[in-house]
């Protein structure tokens, strides 16, 4: 359903209305501070990071919504300290995307998503000029390692800090590998830890050079081997036996009966 913008803004004055009365006559939404609420908002992010890898629109939309409420809380808050309201919120942010979008809003030329990436890289850096920030200095410590690693590589390579070629970053992965495999060999678990970390970021730093979202990537084989695995139990037990009493070829062959189920399906 496509909504007029008036009966967007309608719906949104509605939901402020609906905080600002949780806020004042719910003792739960009474109590709660910007610290107690930041674990619940890390939960909701990452409901709406699944129900993204999903595609499930229904509970995209439901969870969008749980995000949004965390937003209009903390600028709820904030206007109870006097610091800021959800108008500062909007405004703030309005004016960062006009000024990070010289190409929409000024006489700045970017024809390519990678043109227009660069650009906001370096507007970001002029913004930061004076308030000894570093180009590293905009990713969060508290991201995921994962996700840390791509945006370190994402952001080194809006300065120029990248391959030339990205065919040349196989040569990386093979030499990680190698590093990796002499370090095992040689029994030494913190070098072999050392170099594991050295040849997943060399992996990552691959799936960016080939515009892939590596926490997509393995999000996606995860619920591939979760469903794969469920069949190889569902089948074991349908055959009134135990996973463990299952041998290794056993259990193999269900998995591969399940790969075909799929590619069959597809």
């Amino acid at each position: 359903m496509v909504h007029t913008r008036e009966e967007k803004l309608e719906a949104f004055g509605r939901l402020l209305d609906v905080l600002d009365t949780l806020r004042e006559k719910c003792p739960w939404d009474r109590k709660q501070t910007n610290e107690s609420l930041r674990p619940n908002t890390i939960e909701e992010t990452y409901e709406l990071c699944d129900a993204l890898i999903k595609d499930d629109a229904a509970n995209i939309c439901e969870e969008v919504g749980d995000v949004l409420m965390h937003m209009i809380f903390y600028s709820r808050i904030g206007e109870e300290q006097g610091r800021f309201d959800m108008a500062d919120v909007c405004n703030k942010e309005s004016d960062k995307l006009i000024f990070r979008h010289p190409h929409v809003y000024g006489d700045t030329v970017a024809e390519t998503a990678g043109e227009v990436l660069k650009n906001w890289e370096q507007i970001k850096l002029k913004e930061k000029a004076g308030k000894k920030k570093t180009v590293l200095g905009g990713v969060p410590d508290s991201l995921p390692s994962l996700i840390k690693a791509y945006r370190i590589q994402d952001k080194a390579r809006n300065v120029g800090f990248d391959w030339q070629k990205r065919e040349d970053v196989w040569q990386k992965v093979k030499e990680e590998i190698s590093e990796f495999e002499a370090e095992v060999a040689n029994m030494d678990q913190e070098r072999a830890t050392s170099e594991f970390g050295d040849l997943l970021f060399s992996l990552i730093n691959a799936s960016r050079l080939y515009h892939i979202n590596p926490d997509n990537a393995l999000e996606r084989t995860n619920h591939k081997f979760i469903r794969r695995f469920n069949y190889v139990e569902q089948q074991t037990l349908a055959q009134g036996r135990n996973l463990q009493d299952m041998t290794l070829e056993e259990m193999d062959a269900l998995w591969n009966e399940a790969k075909n189920n799929e590619h069959n399906c597809e």
